[in-house]
């Protein structure tokens, strides 16, 4: 037995130890020798046969690390390496790089499961950074696992020099594609119906929308509105709307019908009354409906009798006059509520009367009149705008009742299903009718199942909610969307001609802000006098707009000092120290540099090596003390345990320049240490002075750190600077600090994400300048993915459509059709004007044995690990790459088959092998060339 750590809900399970088969040790072994060898590398370095075919270009797209890999990653990871090593195997190069998806909701709903947030307002009394650094520590958690399970997969993959979405360089690509779109006139700032998830505070994009539909069971509920006479007093004739969303009843502000039907007016009696001639019938007791002649007998319940009326259990309903839908077009009447009635609402004498609108058709449910609630439906919405009928929300961005709505004043108004707790999403629907029955207002209502969309992340209902967000104007290139697919090869093809083909004709602008934490912020800056925008594609044109305090910096390493010529570390005082004979020569030879710069402070480092520095660089300028300013923070780093040893003793104690940032020894400090303590001081003097020349005494690994602060460089990056000395200064060498200001974190890494991004304040001139505080969807930031893995154009540009673009494969699962897939293409044809692809291999679903989805709570399928253990990863990949999944069908995964799989193929295999293995030193070797002939029949078989 053998216990196991389950991170997702920090628990510790004991399982049995798997017994490991004669077939997995042996792919161990050969694991072992390509790691060994670096066989994978060597593949990249050296493509197979003599004369090498170029490059054969691949995308892979990023998986989150947020768990482990499922059914689903190892086999899109195994048609990801069959392709790619067949290329290889056909002399051409093909760069396999990993990468991690990082940023989005998926990440966020853990966070906030694992703190307790129940919502934006918790997210915020937390603190975003704080928010967000959790995310940040949370997003690779699973990385190190990943990284050993995928080569034991048999996976040539390349996870070291992996790209990440949460990267600097990877955002500021993000910045220059979304930039660059709106130079085209393809972004623009929309006021929308769009879906939003109260639970998570933000709208969701129209592909995401339809990750999530679930049948529900709802009420629908016929409304009777009372027409108004020329005194706008109430009539005893209603006319009938129907919906299927009661909580968006006290927003009504208009009626809808079709000009074009015919409509009727309907005398509503109680069956007793039916014999009564009409002319008999007291005026003051009658009640009229008004609906579509065609929807009366539609109506559940109702039956027709053989005098023409209409019988609805206690009620005889007679038609009285028939008239054509314009004759009601500008008739005003009574609101079912009059919450919005009792608002200062500008421009209302448009509302509470009957529009026109095509769309209203006749079907099987309905009454041939809607009701229209402008800021939770799309069509609502355009009928409003076309009308000027204001757009009022009566429903806040939680999702609640908003206070002026008293009889439901911060009841949610769609709630998520919780049998805990006893709520239901029917709750608010439930209050809204009831109170209507009690007001007499209700002609009719009936339960119901239909779909209805939820959040794809955390189940929520979603609400169709008016709303402000930025949009990629995709229906402005949709005819270039289509046409670049029709030119991409799908497997199966279907999927592309029909499934994705269908989806670009019907495309949608697409909402590309989310008003999130954990993502790429939008580049999106408002003048906060005039209202103007300012988009920024990239670090150095924001530098552009960040105030400058005019200051220049300068940097020396103290002269030589005593304890230099004996390669002896020193940091703290009382010892003796002191700058050598030949240091003053140096600084003689510094000063004459320095003469042109007119100094106007020097801060030091408190040693005396330093010291003594600064104070022969003043006299030899002719400066007074005023100049010279001792800051504790230029010190030496804290050395620790190896204080008074050589610096190789020092250096020896790290692996790797990562080693020497985060390592510390005994009583010391790690250089990340110090890059904190120069990057606050860097940034404390440029607001402190300004047109100021300032000259750095300090010491070499301290003035390493301000120069990475300068460039704000991340851990990776920094530790190269180490590794390749670029950073090293000599004793009194010069060097000038460009720096600004720039979004940081504590560690002073440029940082772009929030709240870092927002700290940074901008001008335009004199005015100031306000980022719109979204972030991206992140499916623009993974559709970005084929430029920002390269931070194109900053790097590569000049081998980038030579070796990076466009790709010649892909392969991800069905699901991506309206999610990687979509976006790449998007935002490659709004870019390029073509498909950043060419091939595509789309895979189905794995589902459990039984046909359900595969569940841990249910315990339906093998552990992936484990089956590998078993049977071998051949056995597995074979299994996949010979089922129909790899033809985008679904596949109940079956570990008998897995096993038939072994044994009819890898067992024939290894039997072949034994019996060469038996006769090899015996007879005369075979002449047949027969790697050829398979090569050959391989080649066959797939043309």
């Amino acid at each position: 037995m053998s216990k196991k750590i389950n991170r997702e809900n920090d628990t510790v399970e004991v399982v049995a130890e798997v017994v490991k088969s004669e077939m997995a040790l042996r792919e161990e072994e050969i694991q072992s020798f390509w790691q060994r060898e670096d066989i994978f590398n060597k593949s990249m370095a050296r493509p197979a046969g003599a004369e090498p075919k170029g490059e054969y270009i691949f995308y892979d797209g990023p998986p989150f690390a947020t768990g482990l890999p499922h059914y689903g990653h190892i086999l899109a990871g195994t048609i990801k390496d069959a392709i790619p090593r067949f290329w290889t195997m056909n002399g051409f190069r093909v760069k396999r790089r990993w990468g991690w998806d990082c940023h989005g909701l998926p990440l966020e709903n853990l966070i906030e499961k694992k703190l307790g947030l129940a919502n934006k307002k918790d997210i915020e009394e937390f603190g975003i950074k704080n928010f967000n650094e959790e995310a940040r520590g949370a997003v690779l958690e699973y990385a190190d696992d990943w990284k050993k399970i995928v080569p034991r997969l048999g996976r040539f993959v390349d996870m070291e020099n992996d790209y990440k979405t949460m990267d600097s360089t990877y955002t500021e690509s993000v910045w220059w594609v979304f930039k660059q779109l709106h130079e085209k006139g393809l972004v623009y700032e929309g006021y929308k119906a769009m879906h939003l998830c109260p639970r998570c505070g933000t709208t969701l994009s129209n592909f995401e929308v339809n990750q999530g539909y679930a049948d529900v069971k709802d009420i629908s509920v016929t409304v009777k509105m009372p027409l108004l006479d020329s005194e706008g007093k109430p009539t005893d004739t209603s006319i009938l709307i129907w919906t299927t969303t009661p909580w968006t009843l006290p927003g009504n502000m208009a009626v809808a019908i079709n000009k074009d039907f015919e409509y009727v007016k309907v005398l509503v009696l109680p069956a007793y009354a039916s014999k009564i001639e009409y002319k008999e019938r007291p005026s003051k007791n009658n009640e009229y409906i008004i609906l579509a002649k065609e929807m009366l007998g539609k109506i559940p319940g109702i039956k027709k009798d053989n005098d023409g009326n209409y019988l609805w259990g206690e009620f005889v309903l007679s038609i009285v006059e028939e008239m054509k839908g314009s004759d009601l077009v500008d008739l005003s009447y009574q609101p079912p509520f009059d919450y919005l009635r009792k608002q200062d609402i500008k421009g209302v004498e448009t509302a509470w009367k009957i529009y026109h609108a095509d769309y209203v058709e006749l079907g099987e449910e309905g009454t041939g009149a809607v009701h229209i609630a402008p800021a939770y439906g799309e069509e609502d919405m355009n009928l409003a705008k076309e009308n000027n009928i204001p757009i009022v929300h009566h429903v806040d961005y939680e999702g609640r009742f908003m206070p002026f709505v008293t009889e439901f004043a911060g009841q949610l108004v769609k709630p998520k299903d919780d049998d805990a707790t006893g709520v239901s999403h029917l709750d608010a629907d439930i209050k809204v009718l009831k109170y209507l029955q009690e007001q007499g207002k209700i002609f009719k209502k009936e339960n119901i199942t239909h779909s209805y969309p939820h959040c794809w992340r955390d189940g929520t209902p979603l609400l169709n909610y008016g709303t402000t967000s930025w949009f990629v104007k995709v229906t402005d290139i949709k005819d270039k969307l289509v046409e670049a697919n029709n030119k991409v090869k799908w497997v199966p093809d279907h999927v592309g001609s029909n499934r994705f083909g269908k989806w670009l004709e019907g495309a949608r602008d697409w909402a590309v802000s989310r008003q999130r934490y954990w993502g790429a912020p939008l580049p999106i800056w408002r003048n906060k006098k005039s209202g103007e925008i300012k988009v920024i594609g990239s670090l150095e044109e924001l530098k552009t707009f960040i105030p400058k305090s005019g200051n220049k910096y300068l940097i020396t390493r103290h002269a030589e000092s005593k304890l230099n010529t004996q390669n002896t570390l020193n940091v703290k005082d009382g010892v003796e120290n002191g700058v050598t004979e030949k240091g003053r020569e140096q600084i003689k030879g510094l000063t004459e540099k320095l003469q042109s710069e007119k100094i106007d402070f020097i801060y030091y480092s408190p040693l005396q090596r330093t010291k003594e520095t600064a104070e022969e660089i003043a006299k030899n300028l002719g400066l007074d003390n005023s100049v010279l300013v001792e800051d504790v923070r230029l010190l030496e780093m804290g050395f620790g345990e190896f204080e008074g040893r050589t610096v190789d003793e020092y250096h020896s104690f790290f692996a790797t320049g990562i080693d020497r940032l985060t390592k510390r020894p005994e009583g010391g400090e790690n250089w990340l240490d110090v890059k904190k303590r120069v990057g606050e001081l860097l940034y404390e003097l440029e607001q402190k002075h300004n047109g100021k020349n300032i000259l750095f005494v300090s010491h070499n690994g301290t003035l390493q750190m301000m120069q990475a602060v300068v460039e704000g460089d991340d851990l990776e990056v920094t530790a190269k600077h180490i590794e390749d000395n670029s950073y090293d200064l000599q004793n009194a060498e010069l060097r000038t600090l460009s720096f600004s200001p720039l979004p940081h974190n504590d560690n002073y890494e440029l940082d772009y994400h929030r709240p870092y991004i927002d700290e940074v304040k901008l001008y335009d001139g004199d005015e100031e300048l306000e980022r719109v505080p979204d972030v991206f969807d992140c499916w623009f930031e993974s559709g970005s993915m084929p430029y920002a893995q390269h931070h194109y154009p900053f790097s590569c540009a000049d081998t980038f459509t030579k070796e990076c673009f466009p790709a010649q494969f892909i392969a991800e699962g069905l699901d991506q059709t309206r999610g990687w897939f979509y976006s790449m293409l998007v935002l490659g044809v709004a870019l390029f004007d073509k498909s950043p692809y060419e091939n595509v291999v789309v895979n189905g679903l794995v589902l459990a044995e039984d046909g359900k989805k595969m569940s841990k709570s249910l315990n339906n399928y093998p552990d992936p690990v484990d089956l590998v253990n078993r049977l071998g990863a051949d056995a597995v990949r074979y299994y996949l790459l010979s089922s129909p999944v790899v033809h985008g069908e679904d596949l109940s995964f079956s570990e008998k088959e897995v096993l038939e799989q072994q044994r009819k193929n890898l067992g024939r295999l290894h039997n072949v092998l034994a019996m060469y293995e038996m006769f090899q030193d015996g007879g005369e070797r075979a002449t047949i060339p027969v790697i050829f002939w398979i090569d050959g029949s391989w080649r066959a078989s797939i043309n």
